[in-house]
């Protein structure tokens, strides 16, 4: 890992990003800390740090595209793929919705996402994996899509690996809870 791009990241997250207190995640479940990484994925700088990474762990020639459940990896996928334009092998984004849109082309999936794709899927804050695999089940079916890996900001270490090996994907999270020194 290049601490040269993960140090200032994980500065930003502890400083941005992390709240204690009785907080209910959206998986219904209490926490006793919070991680809303959309205060790092939409700052310039935690976008630029994550894309930066993101891009130097991930080689051009394994995947088509990056994007994941919106709204958590809309900005993700987004920073990568202007990055990968910037530095010469662009790579599209794509948005999954959580349910088909009632109206215009009525697609799930949005952005310029060809099927059979080699997607990274990637999200910010990951606590049982429910969400990417929702998602990740509308790109097999819909787009026949090969999953490469699944990446996210923060693994809040709460059973998404387990499902995630349970179905065989390969699983790279920037961060764990307890490597950020949050106590669970």
């Amino acid at each position: 890992m290049n601490d040269e791009l993960l140090s200032p990241l994980r500065e930003i997250i502890l400083d941005r990003a992390v709240s204690y207190g009785d907080v209910q995640l959206s998986s219904g479940a209490s926490s006793s800390f919070y991680v809303d990484a959309k205060q790092v994925t939409l700052s310039a700088e935690g976008a630029s740090l994550f894309a930066e990474h993101f891009l130097a762990t991930n080689a051009p020639e394994t995947y088509d595209a990056v994007g994941g459940p919106t709204l958590g990896a809309d900005p993700m996928a987004a920073a990568v793929s202007v990055l990968s334009q910037i530095r010469g092998v662009p790579k599209p984004a794509f948005i999954v919705r959580k349910v088909m849109k009632g109206h215009g082309k009525m697609r799930r999936i949005e952005g310029p996402l060809p099927d059979g794709a080699r997607v990274i899927v990637v999200e910010d804050v990951i606590t049982s994996g429910k969400s990417v695999l929702e998602a990740i089940d509308a790109l097999e079916a819909d787009k026949a899509c090969t999953i490469v890996k699944i990446v996210c900001l923060v693994d809040r270490e709460q059973g998404a690996r387990e499902a995630f090996d349970a179905r065989g994907y390969e699983f790279e999270p920037v961060f764990a809870v307890t490597e950020l020194g949050i106590k669970k």
